[in-house]
């Protein structure tokens, strides 16, 4: 019991003074088990059984409820009525709230259309299911009847066919299962989440359900992927078709299957009109993630984006840039984008009350079962009506012997009770049979009545001998069974709205497939701005726009699938793509390096590589010390797609010169003494680490450093001749004048 600062139980201050529970506020110690088992589980198990996981007819609770009440309401051949009218019946069974009944309404209807065959007839607005947006009009606007389907749903529902039970509070009785003659819980997609578990069952193709189910009556061994060949969504798409993960959905009820959109390309307005979506996603869900993409620049070949969706039905129009290959961009959003998703199966049904996760076939033998039930309750409803009819007709036929006399009897009969024992014990007939007879209207008393009575007999015997037979025979039954699917899939079957897509007919999505091939020409400034310019745009204007003081280090021709490398001052390198840089021009400054690769505080790109083989090449650093390193481009690959690498070059001495070369060139080296040296890169070892520190090439006295360096090409290595050396390392030579200026514009 809690003690309060006083050090006095807290019950000895609770009040019992009247209208006050004695005790309340206590705190009760109870085991955990003990809550779980009796407020935890009943409401776990309600869950389960009541409210999310369907049973072997198709259908949840709720959607049982809502359908057999419009049921009820004559919905099946009446006109349509406000659905507000069918939500407030609907409250007698079903005990939630108007919008909940009228959701679940909403999703069943035709209107909406989340189900291949809807069992609503709607009119007015009820939204898409495609659509996260397009919310439906209230209930009061709408109107509904139960689609023509239905009469497979409650057929013979009157015959004993299933078992009727109490509602919520014992006014009225409710059919536990619906009596459907085809195998309604694999035709419309159903999902559900209970209390540790779910179920999610994909739709298939009424005519494809119907046949294979034929077939697995006829032989219990039928290969079902013959006959039912994939799921079939109401809103059409493709399915990526994978035979080994379709077996496992088959087989255990478990897996997942993709899915993806249907587009088409419209040449003469060039766009792309996308007609249907998977069904785990939304118009706005893929609008939006496409407009993401374009934003950080991952999609580049979209001007435009926009919902066309309305009468004819979903429609997401995408307008094209020129030159874009329509194919190669779709597999990009199919990979990039809720075009393509996987939609989850786990076919967990209750059955019988026990929820079991099933495979087709397991799934179909129960429907089958669930049937056979259905015909053998509602043949033996038939031979008990018609056995009792027989049972009336035979004392009819004994009243016709001597009619006569029953008139006679009644007539001369005083009191009314009388009249049907008098007619038991004058023709030897039981008390049914009597007050049948005695029911008989005067005008039903001539000839022609009741000789057509008495023929009914006979054929009544032949009904009672083939009910009897049905009841007997296992075949019998099946062959019921069968005609009816038949029926069934003759009448309202239709052809396949998702189509099939086989592995070797998907084309392999690779990212830099889907950059634009064209050629560019890139600038990079002193101050770290980059430009990519077409060479159209460039020859229309070449005069480069600036920041004051800046100047551009580096032009040089490429292509816009590229791979750029920028090192900094930070002795680090960042990875780019040209195609990640916007198109500009020359009267524009460009895009500022640092802030678009988001480098360090402080940090400045001082070289810029483009290129498309690591296995090509090798790269110079010249340091302030004299020391150069030759470093293979290879070191610089990384096999995932890093962004950043440490360590670019060594970091013990001031880098002066970075240069890139495919084979070993001429540098002139120039001192801050004035000396100059002209070296061979074929002198210097190529090293594999990025840090090396190099080795000398010009011994420079205390204080000096090396200032600047330049590429000298085959043709004018010869002007240099008296500035090369054959070993390294060396002074160099005093330049002329002219030739030290040139050489000290050649650095950063």
């Amino acid at each position: 019991m809690p003690i309060n600062k006083h050090n006095k139980p807290l019950k000895s201050r609770i009040p019992t003074i009247k209208g006050i529970i004695e005790g309340a506020g206590e705190t009760v110690e109870q085991p955990i088990v003990s809550t779980v088992e009796q407020n935890y589980m009943p409401y776990a198990m309600s869950v389960i059984l009541s409210r999310a996981i369907p049973e072997i007819d198709g259908f949840k609770p709720s959607h049982r409820k809502l359908l057999y009440t419009m049921y009820k309401m004559g919905l099946l051949d009446k006109a349509r009525t406000k659905s507000a009218n069918i939500v407030g019946q609907t409250m007698k069974l079903n005990p939630h709230g108007d919008s909940a009944i009228y959701d679940t309404m909403v999703r069943l209807s035709r209107g909406y259309e989340a189900l291949l065959h809807p069992y609503v007839d709607s009119k007015g607005n009820f939204g898409k299911f495609y659509s996260r947006d397009m919310a439906w009009a209230a209930s009061r606007y709408t109107e509904a009847k139960l689609d023509e389907i239905c009469t497979e749903l409650f057929a013979d529902i009157d015959k004993d066919t299933v078992d009727f039970v109490p509602n919520y509070d014992n006014t009225l009785m409710e059919p536990s299962l619906l009596p459907a003659k085809f195998p309604s819980i694999l035709v419309n997609a159903n999902t559900g989440i209970a209390v540790g578990m779910a179920s999610s069952i994909c739709p298939f193709n009424l005519r494809e359900i119907c046949n294979t189910t034929i077939e697995l009556i006829k032989n219990p061994e039928h290969d079902i992927k013959s006959t039912l060949i994939a799921p079939d969504f109401p809103g059409g798409g493709n399915i990526l078709y994978n035979e080994d993960l379709l077996d496992d959905i088959y087989k255990t009820g478990r897996g997942s299957i993709k899915v993806r959109g249907k587009f088409i390309y419209d040449k003469s307005a060039n766009c792309i009109d996308i007609s249907s979506i998977p069904p785990t996603t939304t118009t706005e869900a893929i609008i939006e993630k496409i407009i993401e993409l374009s934003k950080k620049n991952q999609v580049k070949e979209i001007s435009d984006i926009r919902d066309e969706t309305g009468i004819d039905g979903l429609k997401i129009t995408i307008d094209l840039k020129r030159g874009v290959a329509p194919e190669k961009l779709m597999q990009k959003l199919f990979k990039m984008t809720p075009l393509e998703d996987s939609f989850s199966c786990n076919f967990n049904v209750l059955i019988k009350g026990t929820p079991k996760v099933l495979g087709i076939k397991d799934l179909l033998h129960e429907w089958i079962a669930f049937r056979t039930e259905c015909i053998r309750r509602r043949t033996a409803f038939s031979l008990k009506r018609k056995e009792e009819k027989l049972h009336l007709l035979n004392a009819l036929k004994k009243i016709l012997l001597d009619i006569d006399k029953a008139i006679d009897i009644i007539r001369n009969t005083k009191e009314e009770i009388n009249v049907v024992p008098n007619l038991m014990s004058g023709f030897k007939i039981d008390e049914k049979q009597a007050e049948y007879v005695a029911e008989i209207k005067l005008r039903h008393l001539n000839k022609e009545y009741l000789i057509k009575r008495i023929d009914e007999v006979n054929s009544l015997k032949e009904s009672i001998d083939d009910l009897k037979e049905i009841l007997s025979d296992e075949n019998k039954i099946r062959d019921i069974i069968i005609l009816e699917l038949n029926e069934v899939a003759q009448k309202f079957g239709k052809a396949r709205k998702t189509m099939l897509i086989y592995q070797d007919q998907i084309p392999e999505y690779k990212e830099e497939n889907d950059v634009p091939e064209y050629a560019v020409d890139l600038f990079f400034s002193r101050q770290g701005y980059f430009k990519k310019i077409t060479p159209q745009s460039l020859r229309m204007n070449a005069e480069q726009k600036l920041k004051e003081g800046d100047k551009i280090l580096y032009h040089v021709a490429a292509n816009n699938t590229d791979e750029l490398l920028f090192f900094t001052d930070k002795q680090q390198v960042y990875k780019s793509h040209v195609s990640e840089f916007q198109d500009t021009k020359a009267s524009a400054l460009g895009e500022f390096v640092a802030a678009k690769l988001g480098m360090e505080e402080n940090e400045t790109p001082i070289y810029m590589l483009n290129l498309k083989d690591y296995n090509v090449g090798f790269l110079l650093f010249f340091f302030e010390n004299g020391k150069v390193a030759k470093v293979t481009l290879k070191s610089y690959k990384t096999k995932t797609n890093r962004k950043k690498l440490l360590k670019a070059y060594c970091d013990k001495f001031e880098v002066v010169r970075i240069f890139y070369a495919k084979k070993d060139s001429d540098y002139l080296l120039t001192s801050s003494q004035g000396k100059v040296l002209l070296v061979n890169s074929s002198m210097i070892s190529l090293k594999t680490t990025r840090d090396t520190q190099g080795i000398s090439v010009m011994s420079l006295t205390k204080g000096q450093k090396l200032i600047a360096v330049k590429e000298i090409s085959a043709e004018d290595a010869p002007n240099y001749a008296m500035y090369k050396t054959k070993t390294l390392p060396v002074k160099g030579t005093k330049p002329l004048p002219s030739n030290v200026d040139d050489a000290l514009q050649m650095r950063f």
